[in-house]
């Protein structure tokens, strides 16, 4: 009866554990050795099944289908944007997309402006599809990690960089 009890409480749960999450991961780093500001997106593949779903025609495919994943993409693209903290546009260029066990990543990037002090940012990506959707961005690679958080009417966000420490310690 009890091992019973226990099958039943699971398959309860089980709906539960399939619902979206609705929440992404994008790493804004600045890579000195590139040159450039790479964008990684990472979206569950539950969320971005449903997303296309409602996004495009039905029987949309993002696991195997590359139009629809190309659709994602520019999807993506278009609610995803970075200026200089001076409100100037940064370009960001598709770099590609793939399927990764439970995870669909979207990769951008944008040569890194002289002397940047900190970036804007606008994440808005399924939130018109969903406004429970939270967008967490950490942009590193500009000292300190930080972290922007798009959620309810968050458009806008800002990212400031400490200026690097230019002091010299001298040795006797």
């Amino acid at each position: 009866m009890r091992i019973m009890l226990i099958i039943l409480a699971f398959i309860a749960v089980m709906p539960a554990m399939a619902h979206q999450l609705k929440a992404s991961v994008t790493t804004v780093l600045f890579n000195k050795r590139t040159s450039n500001i790479e964008l990684m997106h990472r979206f569950y593949l539950h969320d971005t099944e449903h997303a296309v779903e409602h996004l495009f025609a039905s029987g949309a495919d993002i696991i195997s289908n590359k139009e629809d994943q190309q659709r994602f993409v520019d999807y993506i693209e278009s609610h995803v944007a970075l200026q200089t903290l001076d409100g100037e546009p940064l370009v960001l260029k598709e770099v590609g997309a793939q399927v990764d066990g439970k995870f669909f990543w979207v990769y951008q990037e944008a040569p890194i402006p002289n002397d940047i002090k900190g970036i804007r940012m606008s994440h808005g990506a399924l939130r018109d599809l969903w406004p429970a959707q939270v967008n967490m961005v950490n942009v590193e690679g500009q000292g300190k990690v930080k972290t922007l958080y798009f959620a309810q009417d968050d458009t806008w966000l800002e990212a400031r960089f400490e200026p690097a420490n230019t002091a010299v310690e001298q040795t006797q």
